[in-house]
Protein backbone atom coordinates (compact mmCIF):
# COMPACT_ATOMS: atom_id res chain seq x y z
CA UNK A 1 0.00 0.00 0.00
CA UNK A 2 1.41 3.15 -0.93
CA UNK A 3 1.51 6.39 1.00
CA UNK A 4 1.69 9.05 -1.34
CA UNK A 5 -0.02 12.37 -0.40
CA UNK A 6 -3.60 11.18 -1.57
CA UNK A 7 -5.65 8.55 -0.46
CA UNK A 8 -4.29 5.11 0.46
CA UNK A 9 -7.07 2.35 -0.18
CA UNK A 10 -7.81 -0.21 2.47
CA UNK A 11 -10.38 -2.32 0.27
CA UNK A 12 -14.04 -3.20 1.03
CA UNK A 13 -15.10 -2.90 5.26
CA UNK A 14 -18.39 -4.13 5.32
CA UNK A 15 -17.42 -6.84 6.93
CA UNK A 16 -16.26 -4.95 9.89
CA UNK A 17 -18.82 -5.04 11.99
CA UNK A 18 -20.04 -2.63 14.62
CA UNK A 19 -17.28 -2.78 17.54
CA UNK A 20 -14.84 -4.27 15.34
CA UNK A 21 -11.22 -3.55 14.69
CA UNK A 22 -8.72 -4.35 11.77
CA UNK A 23 -5.30 -3.97 11.96
CA UNK A 24 -3.41 -2.55 8.50
CA UNK A 25 0.45 -3.47 9.49
CA UNK A 26 1.63 -2.08 5.85
CA UNK A 27 -0.03 1.54 6.16
CA UNK A 28 2.50 4.38 8.18
CA UNK A 29 5.27 3.91 10.17
CA UNK A 30 3.44 1.79 12.64
CA UNK A 31 0.65 0.68 10.83
CA UNK A 32 -2.69 1.91 11.62
CA UNK A 33 -6.03 0.47 13.51
CA UNK A 34 -9.30 0.58 11.66
CA UNK A 35 -12.76 0.75 13.97
CA UNK A 36 -15.94 0.96 13.20
CA UNK A 37 -18.68 2.35 15.18
CA UNK A 38 -21.98 2.03 14.28
CA UNK A 39 -21.63 2.90 10.65
CA UNK A 40 -18.74 5.22 10.55
CA UNK A 41 -15.18 4.24 10.09
CA UNK A 42 -11.92 5.61 12.28
CA UNK A 43 -8.71 5.35 12.15
CA UNK A 44 -5.73 5.61 14.48
CA UNK A 45 -1.66 5.21 14.57
CA UNK A 46 -1.78 1.43 15.63
CA UNK A 47 0.68 2.39 18.12
CA UNK A 48 -0.13 3.41 21.81
CA UNK A 49 1.47 6.96 23.31
CA UNK A 50 2.59 5.07 26.73
CA UNK A 51 3.95 1.92 26.01
CA UNK A 52 4.90 1.35 22.28
CA UNK A 53 1.79 -1.60 22.06
CA UNK A 54 -0.38 -2.17 19.18
CA UNK A 55 -3.98 -0.90 19.97
CA UNK A 56 -4.95 -3.44 17.36
CA UNK A 57 -4.24 -5.77 20.46
CA UNK A 58 -6.69 -4.53 23.01
CA UNK A 59 -10.24 -3.62 23.04
CA UNK A 60 -12.78 -1.26 21.51
CA UNK A 61 -15.82 -0.27 23.42
CA UNK A 62 -17.76 2.01 22.28
CA UNK A 63 -15.77 5.32 21.08
CA UNK A 64 -12.60 4.39 23.34
CA UNK A 65 -9.63 1.35 22.36
CA UNK A 66 -7.91 0.50 24.96
CA UNK A 67 -4.01 -0.93 24.77
CA UNK A 68 -4.09 -4.38 26.20
CA UNK A 69 -0.96 -3.58 27.57
CA UNK A 70 -1.08 -0.86 30.65
CA UNK A 71 -5.03 0.06 29.68
CA UNK A 72 -4.45 3.07 28.24
CA UNK A 73 -7.13 4.60 26.57
CA UNK A 74 -8.03 6.80 23.36
CA UNK A 75 -10.86 8.21 21.79
CA UNK A 76 -11.10 6.77 18.20
CA UNK A 77 -12.44 9.75 17.16
CA UNK A 78 -10.08 12.34 17.88
CA UNK A 79 -6.51 9.84 18.92
CA UNK A 80 -7.20 11.32 22.13
CA UNK A 81 -5.79 10.08 25.61
CA UNK A 82 -8.45 9.73 28.64
CA UNK A 83 -5.78 9.71 31.24
CA UNK A 84 -2.92 7.81 32.86
CA UNK A 85 -1.14 5.95 32.47
CA UNK A 86 -0.55 7.82 28.64
CA UNK A 87 0.05 11.30 28.82
CA UNK A 88 -0.24 12.21 24.99
CA UNK A 89 -2.81 10.96 22.30
CA UNK A 90 -2.26 8.87 19.01
CA UNK A 91 -2.48 10.45 15.55
CA UNK A 92 -6.01 9.91 14.26
CA UNK A 93 -6.28 9.70 10.52
CA UNK A 94 -9.14 10.53 8.17
CA UNK A 95 -10.71 7.86 6.31
CA UNK A 96 -13.52 7.01 3.92
CA UNK A 97 -16.26 4.83 2.96
CA UNK A 98 -17.73 4.70 -0.66
CA UNK A 99 -19.47 1.71 -2.25
CA UNK A 100 -17.95 -0.47 0.29
CA UNK A 101 -14.36 0.93 -0.10
CA UNK A 102 -12.49 2.78 2.39
CA UNK A 103 -10.04 5.08 1.98
CA UNK A 104 -7.33 6.80 4.76
CA UNK A 105 -5.28 9.63 4.11
CA UNK A 106 -2.29 9.90 6.88
CA UNK A 107 -2.20 13.19 9.17
CA UNK A 108 1.46 14.03 9.98
CA UNK A 109 1.67 12.89 13.00
CA UNK A 110 3.72 15.46 15.23
CA UNK A 111 4.13 13.79 18.42
CA UNK A 112 7.70 13.01 19.87
CA UNK A 113 8.49 9.42 19.92
CA UNK A 114 11.00 9.52 22.51
CA UNK A 115 10.53 8.80 26.71
CA UNK A 116 8.57 11.61 27.82
CA UNK A 117 10.03 13.92 31.06
CA UNK A 118 9.55 11.48 33.71
CA UNK A 119 10.41 8.90 31.83
CA UNK A 120 7.11 6.93 31.14
CA UNK A 121 7.37 6.37 27.45
CA UNK A 122 8.13 2.23 27.36
CA UNK A 123 9.96 0.69 24.45
CA UNK A 124 7.86 -2.87 24.06
CA UNK A 125 8.83 -3.89 20.47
Amino acid sequence: MSEADGPIGLGDLTDLADGEMRCFEQVGRDGIVVCRVGSELFALTDNCSHADTPLSEGRLLGYGVTCPLHGASFDVRTGEHSGPPAWEGVPCHAVTEVDGIAMVVLSNPTRDTGPSADGSHMQTR
